[in-house]
This record gives C-alpha cells, sequence and structure tokens, in this order.
C-alpha cells in the first residue's frame, strides 16, 4: 500500500457520480461499482466503493458473495435486512453503523426492511475498503453510535488505526483507515483529520467547506470533496448537515 502523495483538493459535485438504476434501485457512486470495474485502480486513497442507494419498499439485494473486503454500511433512511451465510442477521437503523469483513468468502442479501406496499424507500451509503491482510475468517460487527451524533462533534464510528483502539464503535480489519460521521447543527463546524488521503461526503444539508484553492466552496447534498496530503479544513453547517469523512493513511496503488 501507498502512502506518499502531492497535495491536492478536489471538490466531486453530485452530478458527476456515476449513476445506475432499475425498476427498484437508484443507484449514485462515487467510484463506479457497477459492472466489470477494477475497483482499485479507480479508489480514493482505500475508498474502492461509495455507494448512495435509494431501494424500494419490499426490494433489495438477494444472496451474493464478497471475498476480502470490509464493507461498512450506513443508513440515512429507513431500515436495511442483513443476513449472511455465518449466521449474522440484523435490521440496520440510521445511527446503528454496521461492518461486515468479508475475509475468506461470505454470501449475505440486504433488502429494504419495508414491506411492498408501503411507502418507504431504504436511503443508504455503503462504502468499502480492502483489509490489510487476506485471508482472515469473516466476522460482522454493530453498534449504536446515535447518542453520539447529538453533540455536533466528530464521532469516529469504524476505525482499524491504533491510536483509535477502544474508542471507536466498530473496528475494522484496515489499520490504516477511518470512518468519521458529524450531524452539525446550523452554524457548528469540524475540522477535517489530516491524512494522505480524505474522503468527505455530504449525506444531507448545506455545508461551507474552507480550504480549496479559492477559499471557501459551498457544498450540497451528494457532493465530495477528495483530500490528498492535507487535512485541517474546516467544514461548517448553513443548515442541519450529516457529513461522511474517511481518513486514511494509505492506498490501493
Amino acid at each position: 500500500m501507498a502512502t506518499t502523495a502531492v497535495e491536492a483538493v478536489r471538490i466531486v459535485r453530485a452530478g458527476q457520480r456515476y449513476g445506475w438504476r432499475n425498476e427498484w434501485l437508484d443507484s449514485r457512486q462515487s467510484f463506479p461499482a457497477t459492472g466489470n470495474f477494477d475497483l482499485a485502480a479507480n479508489a480514493h486513497g482505500m475508498l474502492l466503493v461509495h455507494n448512495e442507494d435509494v431501494v424500494e419498499a419490499g426490494a433489495g439485494f438477494d444472496t451474493h458473495q464478497h471475498l476480502n473486503t470490509e464493507i461498512v454500511t450506513w443508513v440515512l433512511e429507513g431500515t436495511v435486512v442483513h443476513q449472511d451465510s455465518a449466521g449474522h442477521s440484523g435490521l440496520i437503523r440510521p445511527g446503528l453503523a454496521q461492518r461486515m469483513s468479508a475475509g475468506t468468502g461470505i454470501l449475505h442479501s440486504e433488502r429494504n426492511g419495508a414491506v411492498y406496499g408501503e411507502r418507504a424507500n431504504l436511503h443508504v451509503v455503503q462504502m468499502w475498503i480492502p483489509p490489510d491482510e487476506a485471508g482472515r475468517p469473516p466476522s460482522y460487527q454493530e453498534s449504536d453510535v446515535e447518542a453520539g451524533l447529538s453533540h455536533n462533534e466528530l464521532v469516529t464510528v469504524a476505525s482499524g488505526m491504533p491510536r483509535h483502539r477502544g474508542e471507536t464503535a466498530i473496528t475494522l480489519g484496515n489499520r490504516y483507515a477511518a470512518f468519521h460521521v458529524a450531524r452539525l447543527d446550523p452554524g457548528r463546524s469540524v475540522l477535517v483529520p489530516e491524512a494522505p488521503f480524505g474522503h468527505i461526503f455530504l449525506a444531507r444539508g448545506s455545508v461551507v467547506f474552507d480550504g480549496t484553492a479559492d477559499g471557501q466552496t459551498t457544498l450540497s447534498a451528494g457532493d465530495a470533496v477528495r483530500t490528498t496530503a492535507t487535512g485541517g479544513q474546516r467544514i461548517t453547517a448553513v443548515a442541519p448537515s450529516e457529513v461522511l469523512i474517511w481518513e486514511m493513511h494509505a492506498s490501493t496503488a
């Protein structure tokens, strides 16, 4: 894994993302993930997949397989029904973080917990990074972080980094990465962690990002910032907002 890079800040607007749509799924992808793509070649840092999906009631992904992937699921609205071949099952809702480590191989399914006929779309962000060691046994973890998100602070939701040991809700099988979330009231702000690679995604709301070549820029829901060899930028909410940040200290390159 590479750990050096040239300083850069790149804004990726919501409309610049890749898209996939069928009769039950609207998927907006920060990196091309649907089809035969080389995920590592298109990654930023170690972030292979960052999909924002809207899934209709009663629909979802039938049983499929993953290998050697750390999958973090973050629900914005609705519920995910998770089942896997290792015997894990869960109902994932907003504020309940989920991590599935595919390891040597696991089968799982994910569906909208609402039934057909209910007007209850599932709105979810799913993110993949590689493990720092292949061939581990599959594992699963979930944790409720809802209470910590009420304080206008950056909450470390998932991490494999040694400095977060004992302080994070769920543990990643990658010692170079951490996933943070902040829910911000208008006027409140957080700082982007300093790291060789960062990915800031505005899940909802409106914020001012202070740290581009032109100074400040406004981000709307679905916009992202990819940072390289930098950090410390201030994010200030204009409206009630939810910000997802990946801090990465290596890359797939």
